[in-house]
């Protein structure tokens, strides 16, 4: 069954990963390729892990800005969808705004753009990686112990 927008957007069943309220992590594709399973599993597995998702969808580099600073976001997944440029650019426009919020990648990542977003200082996660593994980045990058402490 396919996610809804309000099942992504909701907070998880499962108790939250940290004391206090679940941590918020904007999900937004930097590529117009209208491909979706992708970001919607890694929205569905950072829920299940104890996340708050803001699935923005397609979104221009300053419609992403806006909404990590609208909603108050801890984290930032861009779907790069194999446009580094368009995904540097954002990425820049990010740390102008809050040079502190942690930004993760995944998506089409070619060997050569991967090495070009980690000298960013962003994760990258390329086709192949292990949910629990952006889980735990998440967690690692929000500060979030997995013990559910």
């Amino acid at each position: 069954m396919p996610l809804t927008r309000n099942e992504l957007t909701a907070e998880s069943s499962a108790a939250p990963a940290a004391s206090g309220p679940a941590r918020r992590v904007l999900l937004a594709k930097t590529a117009l390729d209208g491909h979706w399973r992708g970001i919607s599993v890694v929205a569905r597995a950072l829920r299940d892990g104890g996340f708050q998702v803001i699935l923005g969808g397609m979104s221009t580099g300053t419609e992403i800005v806006r909404a990590a600073i609208d909603e108050d976001v801890d984290l930032v997944g861009l779907n790069v969808g194999g446009h580094v440029e368009v995904a540097e650019r954002i990425i820049g426009e990010l740390r102008a705004a809050r040079a502190d919020l942690p930004i993760f990648a995944g998506g089409i990542i070619a060997p050569w753009a991967a090495k070009r977003l980690k000298a960013l200082g962003v994760e990258v996660f390329p086709p192949g990686s292990q949910l629990d593994d952006i889980v735990d980045c998440a967690r690692r990058l929000t500060a979030v112990e997995g013990s559910g402490k």
